[in-house]
């Protein structure tokens, strides 16, 4: 039957494109995540300077090692020496041509919705680099921000566990609300359209279920 799962996901995406096209942000469809990474390697010119969100969807196309190759200026946040640096990187990759990121959740209504541990994604999806380029699964489409923030909390205790934190959760395998150090909901942005600065936002809907 996974025809039918493909089936569905292509109904999805093409919903979401049309939706988010509407709503003032550069939609494109992807059959899948190969089709994907040649639109976005296609929209990032040589020698740009490329950062990127914490992401599995990224991670399924090989993108971060393409950003390190010599093509690319590559804000590296993978290989610090520990978290205060990583935290400067974060920082400095405000000023980057691209950022490259999933996102939690996006909706009918045509907004994007993330919640981070340190905010970075959150925060530059809001403001920072020239363009954003959000890669996601049709999986992530829900109804409406109710449905969007209980997903978030939903896949919260794996993302934990996938990053190796250490708050409640963790041992629980569902969110309680925590005020932990570790916890890795700390920051929630929501990109309500992408009419105030045409041109930023290009969304990339893959027809497949990618990511948590």
């Amino acid at each position: 039957m996974h025809w039918v799962k493909k089936w569905y996901w292509q109904c999805m995406a093409r919903e979401a494109v049309d939706i988010f096209n509407k709503k003032g942000y550069d939609a494109r469809y992807a059959e899948d995540t190969e089709e994907a990474k040649k639109i976005i390697l296609d929209l990032i010119p040589e020698g740009s300077s490329v950062a990127v969100g914490g992401s599995m969807t990224l991670d399924a196309m090989g993108l971060v090692d393409i950003f390190r190759t010599d093509k690319y200026k590559f804000f590296e946040r993978f290989k610090t020496s520990g978290y205060a640096e990583t935290y400067q990187v974060y920082r400095q990759s405000f000023l980057a041509d691209f950022l490259v990121t999933g996102s939690s959740a996006i909706t009918r209504n045509g907004e994007i919705v993330n919640t981070d541990s340190s905010g970075n994604r959150a925060a530059g999806i809001i403001l920072g680099p020239e363009r954003v380029i959000i890669a996601v699964g049709a999986n992530k489409l829900v109804d409406d921000l109710p449905a969007a923030f209980d997903r978030i909390k939903k896949v919260a205790p794996q993302n934990a566990k996938r990053i190796g934190h250490h708050c409640p959760c963790v041992e629980t395998g569902y969110c309680v609300n925590c005020d932990h150090p570790e916890s890795v909901c700390n920051a929630t942005s929501i990109i309500h359209n992408g009419r105030k600065h045409p041109g930023r936002y290009t969304v990339v809907i893959i027809a497949e279920e990618l990511g948590l």
